[in-house]
């Protein structure tokens, strides 16, 4: 066996030519570069240890506390094509019109400053650290101050730094815009002779699945599959909580939507939950408003309950339990 390297002790600012900084202002380096603190050692085996778990620690919830997070969660996990307007705490820099999330850009770009100067920022992109909060508050200070006409690359997000939550504006309404394909990518006075972004958009284009935000409740999303529709609405309750009002309503057989359709279970998606209906490929987003509508009345009344369930609600909160898929 290898001898155990015994570990270096940090070496004085003397002996390495190098001054040493103090904790909160060393960067963020390659894991086998010297640690900029001046220890002699390498970064992965010096602060980049504290730096790796707190980049790599799960938020569960990371959209928690930003205006219309269930639509955050909608617009990350189940929509194709969508916009929404940013407004920053603030106000917007001098030379940046206008701030847009959307869904995802040409070539997975996490983010683009036109040549305007507004900003596109990328929301169903990889996550470097455990935070999408923090990644994506990363990435839109890079737009912000990228050159005009210049996407933003994708980096290792620091351990510390603002979330979402510091940058954008608490009290602005969050209303997303639902596109049937992906040409919000290129503005109508744009040249749309670029290749990449024209094979892109094709590719984008033929992937995206019909799909239609309702307008009488909220964060529920109604999509066109080739064998059967499906409703997906993601809820802001407390799981367990809304378990059990779904289990009352299954086991008194007013869970559904209608005639041939069907609660058939739901999704976890950043600490929330996504139930999931299968609809008729005959019924349309539009058929969909009044039986939701009526439906979130049922609902509310369910949660209000606390009385204990019954054998059969037990038995319906299994089933709704069995059928649970994580995708975040």
């Amino acid at each position: 066996m290898a001898k155990k390297r015994p570990q270096t002790k940090p070496a004085k600012a003397g002996n390495t030519g190098q001054a040493q900084v103090t904790n909160g202002e060393i960067p963020v380096v390659g894991a086998r570069e010297p640690c900029p603190c001046g220890s002699g050692r390498r970064y992965k085996a010096c602060h980049g240890r504290a730096a790796s778990h707190a980049v790599t620690e799960l938020v569960q919830r990371p959209f928690e506390g930003l205006p219309g997070e269930c639509d955050w969660v909608a617009l990350r996990e189940l929509v194709p094509a969508a916009t929404v307007p940013l407004t920053l705490k603030g106000g917007l820099p001098d030379g940046v019109p206008s701030v847009t999330l959307a869904t995802v850009l040409p070539m997975a770009w996490p983010a683009l400053r036109r040549d305007d100067g507004s900003v596109l920022v990328a929301l169903q992109n990889d996550s470097s650290s455990g935070d999408l909060a923090r990644d994506l508050a990363d990435t839109l200070e890079r737009a912000l101050v990228a050159e005009p006409g210049t996407p933003v690359a994708p980096r290792r997000v620091p351990a510390e730094g603002p979330r979402l939550q510091d940058l954008l504006d608490a009290d602005s309404d969050f209303s997303p815009v639902v596109h049937s394909g992906f040409e919000f990518w290129i503005p109508e006075s744009a040249d749309n002779s670029n290749p990449e972004v024209t094979a892109s958009l094709e590719r984008a284009n033929a992937a995206a699945i019909p799909t239609v935000k309702l307008t009488g409740v909220d964060s529920a999303y109604w999509c066109e599959t080739p064998n059967k529709n499906h409703l997906r609405w993601v809820m802001p309750h407390p799981e367990e909580k809304l378990l059990d009002a779904l289990a009352r309503l299954q086991a008194a057989g007013t869970s559904s939507l209608g005639p041939d359709t069907r609660l058939v279970g739901s999704f976890r998606a950043h600490g929330l939950m996504v139930p999931v209906w299968d609809l008729p490929t005959s019924m349309t987003a539009e058929d969909c408003e009044k039986p939701a509508a009526a439906f979130a009345e049922r609902l509310a009344a369910a949660l209000a309950s606390d009385a204990p369930l019954t054998l059969d609600e037990r038995r319906a909160r299994g089933g709704l339990t069995n059928r649970q898929v994580t995708l975040s």
